[in-house]
């Protein structure tokens, strides 16, 4: 019923207004609920609700808390001034995102929805589908829609950089969240991807471990995320006397890890292997989802997690493992609630005050130890030799 040539809550205005244009809805008649209207039309609750408090603001319907939506009165019903793209100028903040979750939302959305309500804007969301091409005819397009900034979540910090610094250049209220575009003065919100890095190390070390193998799919240029967190790794073995062994880097492999079931399981088994015979003993992964798939052919390996081999993730939102036969995955939390609320209040300073964002805020990480890492050989080691000298 929707397509894709204007925005999907702009859409739904369309359609609701027809109804009651035609009488399907009369004076005082409850229109479906944010929910209803969600599942009707495929979209998100958020869509669903932007739709129904533009409707309120043209004066079609009316709404009662706790008792939803109504037609109005025909005589009360007004419009108001639109700008050419049928868009209530200077309310809209776009955010352009590489994927929707299984959820279908992101934990950054949240933040960002409830401070831009509060300031009396609202969100659109639009996904890229991790195509660089579909974002920048996203940062193309959306400006001469009518959305007065951009919040984007980039598919790489390597892609579209002349576009983004163009919008950027010109005033136009942009700011980028998860990632920051190294050459570029922009606004960003990131979390602290180094101190990420360098925890996760740090503490792999402090319990003994020597032989830590860093692990992304994805090449380490490809992204300012993970970028930060080896460099990051690198600075704690470099802190703590061990030397950054390039044997131990194992990046670029997204087509094997984005394979089919078995074929992506075959790979990791045989990805450990390779580790296994580096004398590897702790593996710090990308995220969350990497160190699970490492855990799990662990154990088809019959290597025990985390006596014989330590994994740790990064993000903490992955949910599902704590409830498999895979140990609970130590990991670096992110506080995507915060990263989103700042980066709204970023492009709200901006359109409000008039000044370009130039400053890159990085939001505290959380170390979470759980059973997924234990003693290396060296802390091992040490406690034998105490206890054959206690025996003594």
């Amino acid at each position: 019923m929707l397509s894709g040539d204007k925005p999907l809550y702009s859409q739904i205005i369309e359609i609701l207004r027809g109804r009651i244009e035609r009488g399907e809805y009369v004076p005082d008649q409850q229109l479906p609920t944010e929910v209803e209207l969600a599942e009707q039309f495929g979209v998100s609750r958020i869509t669903s609700k932007r739709a129904l408090i533009e409707l309120e603001r043209e004066g079609m319907i009316y709404r009662r808390r706790g008792s939803g939506s109504f037609v109005k009165k025909k005589e009360g019903s007004r419009r108001p001034a639109e700008d050419p793209s049928g868009m209530s100028a200077n309310r809209i903040v776009s955010m352009i995102i590489p994927y929707v979750a299984s959820n279908n939302t992101l934990g950054h959305i949240p933040g960002i929805a409830a401070y831009l309500e509060s300031r009396g804007y609202y969100l659109t969301i639009h996904n890229s589908d991790w195509s660089s091409g579909q974002e920048r005819e996203l940062l193309r397009s959306l400006p001469k829609r009518g959305t007065s900034g951009i919040i984007l979540y980039p598919v790489s910090t390597q892609r579209n950089l002349d576009i983004v610094h163009a919008l950027h250049a010109s005033g136009y209220p942009i700011v980028t969240i998860d990632q920051y575009y190294s050459l570029l003065s922009m606004g960003s919100v990131v979390s602290d991807n180094f101190g990420g890095g360098y925890t996760s190390a740090a503490q792999l070390i402090e319990l003994g471990h020597t032989r830590i193998a860093f692990l992304s799919t994805i090449d380490i240029q490809y992204r300012s995320t993970v970028r930060d967190r080896f460099f990051g790794y690198c600075k704690a073995l470099s802190d703590n006397g061990l030397p950054v062994d390039i044997d131990l880097v194992y990046s670029g492999m997204t087509d094997q890890a984005e394979s089919d079931p078995p074929s992506r399981r075959q790979f990791y088994k045989s990805l450990l292997g390779q580790m296994l015979e580096q004398q590897v003993t702790a593996v710090q992964a990308e995220h969350d989802l990497v160190a699970f798939e490492i855990a799990k052919a662990a154990a088809d390996m019959g290597v025990r997690v985390p006596e014989e081999l330590s994994v740790v993730g990064f993000d903490n939102n992955l949910d599902f493992a704590l409830h498999s036969d895979v140990p609970p995955i130590t990991t670096v939390e992110q506080d995507y609630r915060e990263i989103g609320k700042r980066a709204a209040a970023m492009i709200v300073d901006q359109l409000e005050g008039g000044e370009r964002m130039t400053a890159r805020v990085e939001v505290p990480i959380r170390w979470i130890a759980r059973q997924s890492t234990g003693a290396g050989p060296e802390a091992i080691a040490d406690e034998e030799e105490e206890q054959d000298l206690e025996a003594r």
